[in-house]
C-alpha cells in the first residue's frame, strides 16, 4: 500500500531558520570527502556477454531499488536493500548536532517529511555492483549485488547527494553535492575521486555527452517559501557549468537568465531542471522551475529556439509553495530516433509524448505524480516513475498510450537502464 502523503508544504519555521544559520556557518562546505575500501571478497567480474539488461527502480524513502524486465511486462525481478550500513550511519549523525540538523532539514525540505534513502543508481560496466547516491546519509555506495553488501562509500563534501551520471565508457560516475555546489567524479569500480568541479548553487543534474564534456546544471534553492516571481533573486546563482570530462576545468558557463530574456520570457525561473539531448547534441530540450512545458535550446548558436507550453491540470493547486521542490514538470526523456520527447508532468498528474517537430503533444496519460522519465531497453517506450502511486509506468512512443505498470516500493524517483549477471535473481538472503 502506498503510504499517506504528507501536505506539500516547504521548510519552515525554526528549522529552517537554523539550518540557514549552520549554512552560513559551514559556507557550504563540510568534512573533506572521503571514500572508504571495503570487503575484499568481492566477486569476479562478468564477461559481456554473460550480462542481462534490467532497468533500476530508486524507492527514496524505502532506502531500497527494484530490479524490473527493461522491456515487454516489465515485471519485477528482484529488490536491493541499499542502507544495509542504516544503524552505523543513523549512529554518525546523532552524534553530530550540525550533521543532524541537516538530516533533519532534507526530512523536512525535498523530503516532505521522509528521509532521502536512494536518488539515483547506476550499475558497474561488469553487472556486479549498483552504485547508488543517498542524499540523506550525504554520500555515495557501492552494493555488491551478489552480497547486498557495500563494497565502498563516498562521503560527499556538505550534507546532500543527489543526480549522478555515468561517463559513456561507463568507468566514472559524477554525483552532485547540492549543499557544498560541487561535483565530484569517480571511479565507479573504487570510490576513488578523480576530480572534482565547482557550480552554481544547489547543482542538481548532470549529463555526460559523447564530444567529451560534462554538463551541470544548478537549480537554486528548491526548499523555501520564498517562490513568488519577484522573489527570484532569493533562489541563488542558477547556471548551466560545462567542465571537460576529464580535466574537469570550466569551458562553458549558460546562464539561461540572459538566454530567457533575449527570447521573451523573461518571466520563467532560469532553474534549469531534467534536460535530453537530441541524438546529434545539436540540440537540448529543458523544463524549468514553475513551468508547465519544456524549451529547446541551440547548442551551436547558444539560442533559445522554441518553447512547449503543456496543459494544466485544473485540479493542480495554483499555489506554487505546494509544488514539490519548485517543479510543476520534472522528467523528460527523448526516443532513440529523436523524434518524440516523453514529459513527466509532475505536478499536473500526467506524462504525455510531445512530437518533436511539431511540439503537438499526444494524450494526456493520467499517472500519480510522475517524477522521472527514461526509455526502455527496446527503445519503444517511455518509463515514467510514478512516485504518488509506488508504481511504473511504460508509454508507447508511437502510440502516447500506457503499455505497462509494474507496482514498486515507496516513492520511486529515479529509473535507470543497467546491466546485471544473467544469472542474477537478488541479493543472497543474510
Amino acid at each position: 500500500m502506498p503510504s499517506p502523503r504528507l501536505p506539500r508544504r516547504r521548510l519552515a519555521g525554526p528549522l529552517a531558520a537554523a539550518l540557514a544559520l549552520l549554512a552560513a556557518v559551514s559556507g557550504g562546505a563540510a568534512a573533506a570527502p572521503a571514500a572508504t575500501a571495503a570487503a575484499t571478497d568481492a566477486p569476479a567480474a562478468a564477461g559481456a556477454a554473460g550480462l542481462r539488461e534490467v532497468m533500476f527502480v530508486g524507492n527514496n524513502w524505502d532506502g531500497t531499488a527494484d530490479v524490473i524486465e527493461s522491456r515487454g511486462d516489465f515485471r519485477r525481478l528482484a529488490r536491493v536493500n541499499v542502507i544495509p550500513d542504516r544503524d552505523e550511519r543513523m549512529r554518525e549523525i546523532h552524534l553530530d548536532p550540525i550533521r543532524l540538523a541537516f538530516f533533519l532539514g532534507v526530512r523536512s525540505g525535498p523530503g516532505e517529511g521522509h528521509d532521502q534513502f536512494v536518488d539515483d543508481m547506476y550499475a558497474t560496466p561488469d553487472g556486479s555492483a549498483m552504485v547508488v547516491s543517498r542524499p540523506s546519509f550525504a554520500d555515495v555506495v557501492s552494493v555488491d549485488l551478489r552480497t547486498g553488501r557495500i563494497n565502498w562509500r563516498f562521503a560527499v563534501a556538505g550534507y546532500r547527494s543527489d543526480h549522478m551520471a555515468v561517463s559513456p565508457d561507463g568507468t566514472r560516475v559524477a554525483v552532485s553535492a547540492s549543499t557544498a555546489d560541487t561535483v565530484h567524479v569517480l571511479d565507479i569500480a573504487t570510490g576513488r575521486q578523480l576530480g572534482s568541479f565547482k557550480t552554481g548553487s544547489k547543482p542538481h543534474e548532470n549529463v555526460f555527452t559523447a564530444d567529451g564534456l560534462l554538463w551541470n546544471m544548478s537549480i537554486g534553492e528548491v526548499t523555501t517559501a520564498l517562490d513568488a516571481p519577484w522573489l527570484d533573486w532569493t533562489k541563488g546563482d542558477r547556471k548551466i557549468t560545462v567542465v571537460d570530462a576529464n580535466t574537469f576545468r570550466t569551458v562553458r558557463v549558460i546562464d539561461m537568465r540572459d538566454r530567457l530574456d533575449a527570447f521573451g520570457r523573461g518571466d520563467l525561473s532560469d532553474a534549469v531542471r531534467p534536460l535530453v539531448f537530441t541524438p546529434d547534441e545539436k540540440k537540448l530540450y529543458f523544463q524549468v522551475s514553475f513551468f508547465n512545458g519544456f524549451l529547446e535550446y541551440d547548442v551551436a548558436t547558444d539560442r533559445i529556439t522554441r518553447l512547449k507550453t503543456l496543459p494544466g491540470n485544473p485540479k493542480t493547486d495554483p499555489d506554487r509553495t505546494t509544488w514539490v521542490n519548485d517543479s510543476r514538470h520534472h522528467g523528460l526523456s527523448m526516443s532513440p530516433d529523436g523524434t518524440r520527447l516523453c514529459v513527466a508532468g509532475t505536478m499536473d498528474d500526467y506524462a504525455t509524448v510531445v512530437d518533436r517537430d511539431s511540439l503537438k503533444e499526444g494524450p494526456l496519460v493520467e499517472a500519480s505524480k510522475p517524477y522521472w522519465a527514461t526509455v526502455s531497453g527496446d527503445g519503444k517506450s517511455c518509463v515514467i516513475s510514478e512516485s504518488g502511486a509506488d508504481r511504473v509506468t511504460a508509454i508507447d512512443f508511437a502510440t502516447g498510450q500506457r503499455v505497462a505498470t509494474v507496482d514498486v516500493g515507496d516513492h520511486p524517483q529515479r529509473v535507470r537502464l543497467a546491466h546485471v549477471p544473467a544469472d542474477w535473481t537478488g541479493p543472497a538472503a543474510r
